[in-house]
């Protein structure tokens, strides 16, 4: 359950050491960031030398929107590294990879993706949930900046036309799709000439030789086949040309020959490899080694040592700069479709209670303050992927698993104050009324009973006050029943913030007067100086300001004793207060 906040003097929110920037393009200081810049393009990348020479010509023509288009595996990716590499001098502030995940069931929005981009130059800020507010941020941000942004995968125009940032910045959008924007000049990508497909095989497995020419032609030239073939020749001395590429005959009945590309690959594993493999396609993203240790259920040798074989058969992509991997959009679908259901079940269960795990780390984190708290968000943005396909299994089986209940009630608190930053209060409603409906399913009541205040608190940022107060009495009767006042303070103090925002100050005192009261019968400190605060606040409202400047002196006091950073301004406000009233 939330711990209750305080409301400063304009009426706004403080929890811990969050930064609002709602409605204020004017960001707070940052610490140190480094310049971002994008990967190198693969060492072995081959070929594309006319399309990168136009795509750089139309550059210096003024063409500062670049869309590179095609099908899945055609190389998009590899040619914007290749094209960011070449302009990098021209853009010093640095170079963002922002991955729109355009072919997953639920793309970024363009407000994610403009939060992401702050968030690499302003880590800490609390963003605001508009996305209009958030776009004159975004812009203004980038307005005095030169920054080269990759929208990588990108679903539709309406996913990025919000994203296209002012003149002095530059912008390469890859997609599977076709569509236009202002600006936008597009480069249709197709598969690489037969020379060119040759050369990449060779360059990776040059024993191929002159049987370059059959595979390239097997492969359909497109690159990611042409690299999994080849590697596959690479790794396995043992295998012969000559077999390798009849087995890949016998293949091509196959619908497509990226499909037929693969399954050659998965054949040569071993069966515990194949299975191992099919259950990395749980993770929809990148994830680390300890990510592949919990859904395999593994130690760590062996989960490092079966990953590396997976690394080594291209089945398993890794980036030693940030020590994760992935799999590949077509990787990720070929091996799923190679999964048991049971197989698939389990894994989806371990993956699921292993980023509850990550997501309460990271509030944890978060909670010590300082470095430890950007080292919390850190953590989050990291595995925010992973974190919300775990909750949304939980959502799904809720019915069917018993881990699932427990789960499903379990995640809103493990990323408590972080989901609050991150997560729009839409999305914590819903998070929160499935946990709900699984808690009073498991008859937990304090739990439900913490569902419900964070309930109000969502409907309260919301601008739903009425909303939230209904959450916030089925609470405090809950923390009656149960005994537990603390419970009862945080909630009463909870409604006075409700009524205080509706306007209604008389409503507001009595409850602040009550949070007070159990504050003090159980030693609050920290919240009979809120509520303090914020019953002075309300008698000020209500014209009664000597009543609210004996009230906030004991707020004040409080914040002295333990060097609270608000006590000097709060002091301030005091001050001019009591010279309302001519008191000193």
């Amino acid at each position: 359950m939330a711990e209750g906040s305080r409301i400063d003097q304009r009426g706004q929110k403080v929890i811990g050491p969050q930064i609002n920037v709602a409605g204020d393009v004017n960001l707070p200081p940052s610490p140190q960031v480094l310049v971002p810049h994008l990967p190198a393009p693969p060492r072995d990348f081959t070929g594309r030398d006319e399309e990168l020479k136009d795509l750089l010509a139309d550059f210096d023509r003024g063409a500062t929107i670049t869309g590179l288009r095609g099908m899945g595996g055609i190389g998009k990716t590899a040619l914007a590294y290749a094209m960011a590499e070449k302009l990098a001098g021209c853009y010093p502030d640095g170079q963002v990879l922002v991955e729109l995940r355009g072919t997953s069931p639920e793309p970024m929005t363009a407000g994610e993706a403009m939060a992401n981009v702050v968030r690499i130059y302003y880590p800490v800020a609390k963003l605001p949930d508009s996305e209009a507010e958030l776009a004159r941020i975004y812009h203004s941000l980038l307005h005095d900046l030169r920054v080269l942004l990759l929208l990588d995968n990108a679903a539709s125009r309406e996913q990025v036309e919000p994203l296209l940032p002012p003149l002095s910045c530059a912008v390469i959008v890859t997609s599977r799709n076709r569509f236009s924007l202002p600006g936008l000049k597009p480069t249709d990508l197709d598969v690489l000439p037969l020379e060119d497909a040759k050369k990449l095989l060779l360059e990776i497995a040059d024993r191929i030789g002159g049987q370059a020419d059959e595979l390239a032609r097997l492969c359909g030239c497109l690159p990611i086949a042409l690299r999994n073939a080849a590697s596959v020749l690479a790794e396995r001395k043992d295998l012969g040309v000559a077999e390798y590429l009849e087995r890949l005959q016998e293949a091509r009945n196959r619908v497509e020959l990226v499909e037929a590309s693969f399954g050659l690959s998965y054949d040569l594993l071993s069966p515990e490899l194949r299975r191992l493999w099919s259950m990395l396609s749980v993770f929809p993203a990148g994830f680390d080694r300890v990510g592949a240790m919990a859904v395999w259920a593994m130690d760590q040798d062996s989960a490092a040592g079966s990953l590396s074989d997976l690394v080594k058969w291209s089945l398993v992509e890794f980036d030693p700069a940030i020590e994760r991997y992935r799999l590949h959009d077509l990787a990720r679908d070929y091996a799923a479709s190679r999964l048991q259901a049971d197989e698939k079940a389990e894994a989806e269960e371990q993956h699921a209670e292993h980023y509850i795990n990550m997501l309460s780390s990271s509030k944890e984190l978060y909670k010590q303050g300082g470095e430890n708290l950007l080292a919390g968000l850190a953590l989050f943005d990291r595995e925010w992927s992973n974190i919300q396909a775990g909750q949304s299994w939980a959502e799904r089986n809720l019915q069917d698993k018993t881990a699932a209940v427990s789960l499903c009630s379990s995640y809103p608190d493990a990323g408590i104050y972080v989901l609050d930053l991150r997560l729009h209060p839409k999305e914590r409603i819903c998070w929160l009324q499935t946990a709900l409906a699984a808690a009073k399913g498991e008859k937990d009541r304090r739990r439900e009973r913490n569902h419900l205040g964070n309930l109000g608190n969502a409907c309260k940022d919301l601008g739903e006050p009425r909303k939230a107060i209904e959450y916030y009495e089925q609470a405090l009767a809950i923390s009656k029943e149960i005994g537990d006042r603390r419970g009862e303070g945080n909630h009463l103090g909870n409604l006075g913030n409700a009524y205080a925002v509706l306007g209604e100050p008389r409503k507001a005192i009595e409850y602040y007067e009550q949070a007070l009261a159990i504050a003090r019968e159980i030693g609050d400190r920290r919240n009979e100086g809120i509520n303090s605060w914020n019953l002075g606040l309300e008698y000020e409202k209500a014209g009664d300001i000597e009543q609210a400047s004996d009230i906030m002196q004991l707020c004040i006091d409080f914040e002295r004793e333990i060097g609270h950073p608000n006590a000097e301004s709060d002091v301030r406000y005091l001050e001019n207060l009591r010279a309302r009233l001519g008191k000193k």
